[in-house]
């Protein structure tokens, strides 16, 4: 079974997030839901943690502060961190793909789009 973190102080989002994940075959992941990503941070940090979802925008600690906080971690550096975003900005995409997130998907996210972004994690089943 695979542990997965959603980061984002949207419950609506997160509830949404969950479903694509159930869509594309993920439905029997953990879920841990994180409100911003000091929260997603702690969590990752206290169990292993196969993925991390994280929105960009967020109170407490942003979603690229924690892509960088996640990529500096000798413990962490090594999980594929996806940012869902309503950004919508090439420049930020890139600068986020830069400090190590596997990929940027925007808002509203769907479960192709999911698919597609996951295709390498799901494959590990």
């Amino acid at each position: 079974m695979k542990r997965i973190i959603i980061a984002d102080d949207s419950t609506t989002a997160r509830m949404f997030i969950k479903r694509c994940l159930q869509i594309i075959g993920l439905g029997d992941a953990e879920i841990i839901e994180a409100e911003h990503g000091k929260e997603a941070l702690t969590a990752a940090k206290a169990q292993p943690v196969d993925l991390l979802l994280t929105d960009l925008n967020m109170p407490v600690m942003d979603g690229e502060t924690l892509v960088k906080w996640v990529k500096a971690s000798p413990k962490l550096c090594d999980l594929p961190v996806v940012v869902i975003t309503s950004a919508g900005n090439p420049a930020k995409e890139a600068q986020l793909l830069a400090l190590g997130a596997h990929r940027v998907l925007n808002k509203p996210v769907s479960p192709p789009v999911m698919m597609e972004a996951l295709a390498d994690f799901i494959d590990e089943e």
